[in-house]
């Protein structure tokens, strides 16, 4: 999620249909999720009318931008190892 938020600010909804695009989990689960970005700090929101209701619309901070970077660089050491494992190289050398 905060990855798609580096491009642009999604509402609720759009997000968690941006999410599934990608993998299969429910909006039930993706909300939990949002508020728990909220309550770190990684994710702020607004809301914008839209057709006589508001939509909240999530929107990521620097700080979450920092989460965002530490993530990419534990994701890339997890897939090396594993490829390291797969592909039988030392990735300790």
């Amino acid at each position: 999620m905060l990855a798609l938020l580096t491009k642009e600010d999604y509402y609720g909804y759009a997000l968690t249909q941006r999410v599934q695009e990608f993998t299969a989990v429910s909006e039930s689960t993706l909300y939990p999720v949002l508020r728990r970005l909220k309550k770190n700090g990684w994710v702020t929101t607004y809301d914008q009318p839209f057709q006589g209701r508001n939509r909240r619309y999530y929107q990521l901070t620097d700080v979450g931008r920092q989460r965002l970077t530490v993530i990419k660089g534990d994701w890339q050491d997890y897939k090396d190892t594993i490829d390291g494992v797969i592909g039988g190289v030392d990735t300790h050398e």
